[in-house]
């Protein structure tokens, strides 16, 4: 058995593993941990195919971003695991139908190309990996998938930043608009009073006359 080989099942078994520990954790903490080892497990198996691009897109996009973020709901809500599992025998049978469903969809896409491995492989698939023939494809023949995906992208923006900058009764904030053009003048008012002695002050009110 060659190196590469041994490599690509070691980092296989792994990425499995870290999978079903994925779905079967208990504390979320150790699932999103778990889910980081196996993005990590696929960049190596992603490098072992020579396609060093894919590899470090899913490193810094999935691993140093999204996970981050998941990480951090994760260990900033309150979650009652409790609640979560009142209703898991419920879910079952739906979700192990759909698990099915999945498993014979990827079964058939990967028979597929184990019945078309005797054929010839062309040369220019052997650096479908790299930058530059992921750019060529992408601004030739997908551009018009690209263009949508990337107008998608740019309506989920817009619609997050308009959520989080509505007005809320609830929450105090300021304009800081406001605060820059404010004055002196503005923050500190001068009231003239008419000056009282201290006698004055300490002598009792005259009671008021008794009406006949």
């Amino acid at each position: 058995m060659e190196f590469t080989t041994a490599l690509f099942y070691a980092f296989s078994t792994i990425m499995v593993i870290a999978a079903l520990r994925v779905i079967t954790a208990r504390n979320p903490v150790h699932a999103a941990l778990f889910l980081v080892l196996t993005f990590f497990s696929a960049a190596a198996i992603w490098l072992l195919l020579k396609a060093e691009f894919l590899a470090i897109v899913l490193v810094l996009v999935y691993v140093g971003a999204v996970m981050v973020l998941f990480l951090f709901v994760v260990m900033m809500l309150d979650i009652n695991l409790e609640k979560l599992r009142a209703g898991f025998w419920g879910y079952l049978p739906l979700a192990a139908g759909i698990g099915v469903l999945i498993v014979l969809q990827m079964a058939a896409v990967i028979w597929r190309g184990f019945l078309k491995a005797d054929q010839v492989i062309p040369a220019a698939s052997a650096s479908i990996g790299g930058t530059k023939e992921l750019g060529l494809l992408i601004y030739t023949q997908y551009i018009y998938a690209f263009e949508i995906a990337a107008v998608i992208l740019l309506v989920a923006i817009v619609a997050a930043v308009a959520l989080t900058l509505r007005r809320r009764k609830d929450s105090k904030y300021f304009s800081p608009s406001d605060a820059v053009k404010v004055k002196a003048s503005d923050r500190v008012r001068i009231v003239k009073m008419k000056a009282e002695s201290n006698r004055d002050a300490a002598q009792p009110a005259a009671p008021a006359a008794e009406q006949k």
